[in-house]
């Protein structure tokens, strides 16, 4: 039943009711996701890599959590930089600019601490992800989240650099919607460093049987607030030390 009302939702354009009442744990949740990322697949799209959500702890404290969740990119929702965005493709969409990591090789060995992802990656890339709820009025817990891929829609990927000798969790970001400065943040709200976060990541992928490997994307949490998108809009975020990404949005909600 919860797939279904979320698979009727990005169907029709018009969010639904939450579905924790319909999903009886966090596990179940996964399943859930798990099952529409199958459908996707099915249906022609790729998997390209991972995200994780939930690396704020003040958004963990609201939503009653004490760690993150991850979601599954797939190269449907990937928007070529420079493209205009149509907003039309999400319901109600939020932007967030974050680290993404490129990894040059698996990460399935028995420990997979923050040095491990640091050996593994091969770029970071700086990155807008464009959240996204099929919850009418993102009126969601862990569960809900969990089961609608945790909240993903779409991203954007802009300038990249090696990872040697970066501090990531110095890393400032500020990203403006036009001249406006809408968030700021730095790489210490990703769970203090976003190597922790691709560390939690990887592990958690490797428990459930579907390790990150060489080639994924992955998509490390928000550096600060994500800010809503309306049409028209242009945000461009600047990260130190690895540069710049921006996203415009056309057309209108449905």
């Amino acid at each position: 039943m919860a797939l279904e009302r979320l698979l009727t939702a990005r169907a029709t354009g018009h969010p639904c009711a939450p579905v924790r009442s319909l999903v009886p744990d966090i596990d179940a949740a996964y399943a859930v996701q798990s099952a529409w990322v199958a459908s996707e697949v099915a249906a022609g799209a790729v998997v390209v890599g991972r995200k994780v959500g939930l690396t704020n702890p003040v958004v963990q404290a609201q939503l009653g959590v004490d760690q993150p969740d991850s979601g599954v990119l797939l190269d449907t929702m990937e928007c070529p930089a420079g493209t205009p965005i149509d907003i039309g493709r999400t319901l109600q969409p939020k932007i967030e600019a974050e680290i993404a990591f490129v990894l040059a090789s698996d990460l399935t060995g028995p420990a997979l601490e923050p040095a491990d992802v640091a050996a593994a990656t091969g770029w970071v890339v700086a990155a807008l992800e464009i959240v996204d709820s099929r919850i009418a009025g993102w009126d969601i817990d862990i569960v809900d989240t969990v089961a609608d891929n945790a909240s993903s829609g779409l991203f954007t990927l802009g300038s990249r650099r090696r990872l040697d000798g970066l501090d990531l969790a110095g890393c400032a970001m500020t990203m403006r919607r036009g001249a406006e400065i809408v968030s700021t943040g730095s790489g210490a709200a990703c769970l203090g460093d976003p190597l922790n976060a691709v560390a939690w990541l990887a592990r958690s992928a490797r428990d459930r049987g579907r390790p990150l490997r060489a080639g994924d994307i992955v998509l490390s949490g928000a550096l600060g607030p994500m800010a809503p998108v309306l049409p028209g809009d242009r945000f461009d975020a600047s990260i130190d030390g690895i540069g710049s990404v921006s996203a415009t949005f056309t057309g209108r909600r449905t």
